[in-house]
């Protein structure tokens, strides 16, 4: 059992999915690469989550609630079929009994809910559109609840940002090509949280799409 993993939510943490071997878990078939854990059975988590082909989760519960972004393949449960590109919130007190037939590799935070947000959402970011952002930049909002947002966020060949802090910290998971700033550069699946009040000047090179949660590490 891992526990206390980066917890340190003042801390800047920067995890590439290449430098961390996959770990079993609790179910044959699913393995784990954990990004910051407090404790694996109940407590806050966040993890790169690989469902092997064939691969059933028996049925469990999320007290405090599940965030999903399925980064390949598809991903299921009796509810419905998860193509990579959604992106899922199961909120406190829902339960379900995942599986994959073909396998797929999700981005998993568990625990993780702000007291009060109990809604359940499903977004295909494959069919929705994309909105004008900062200078060429294209936002998909995917949810927002209190302080917090999750938003894509795509970046154009080339594009530069200004230089920004972040209230309430920010976190990233890059989903394509390489996100850059004067602390380093960022391949697919690299993990970046940054603290309550960090600030950096980011730029891309090539076109780059990101996952983006901002607002929620103020405790």
């Amino acid at each position: 059992m891992i526990e206390n993993l980066n917890m340190n939510i003042k801390d800047k943490v920067v995890i590439r999915e290449s430098e961390n071997d996959w770990i079993g878990s609790l179910s044959k078939g699913v393995l784990r690469k954990p990004l910051e854990r407090e404790n694996f059975e109940t407590g806050h988590t966040t993890s790169l989550v690989k469902y092997l082909p064939g691969t059933k989760f028996s049925e469990h519960s999320h007290p405090l609630g599940e965030e999903i972004f399925v980064l390949e393949g598809t991903f299921s449960d009796e509810f419905g079929d998860y193509e990579a590109g959604t992106y899922l919130r199961n909120p406190p007190g829902s339960f379900h009994s995942p599986f994959s037939k073909e396998g797929c590799l999700l981005f998993v935070k568990l625990n993780q809910f702000q007291e009060g947000d109990k809604q359940k959402v499903i977004v295909n970011t494959k069919s929705r559109p994309w909105l004008q952002g900062h200078g060429g930049l294209k936002v998909m909002p995917l949810y927002s609840f209190g302080s917090e947002s999750s938003a894509l966020v795509k970046w154009p060949k080339d594009e530069k940002f200004i230089s920004h802090s972040h209230y309430g910290g920010e976190e990233i998971l890059v989903l394509g090509g390489e996100f850059k700033d004067e602390h380093g550069s960022y391949p697919k699946y690299c993990w970046i949280r940054s603290p309550h009040l960090s600030s950096h000047d980011p730029w891309v090179n090539d076109e780059t799409v990101i996952f983006v949660k901002t607002g929620h590490l103020l405790k």
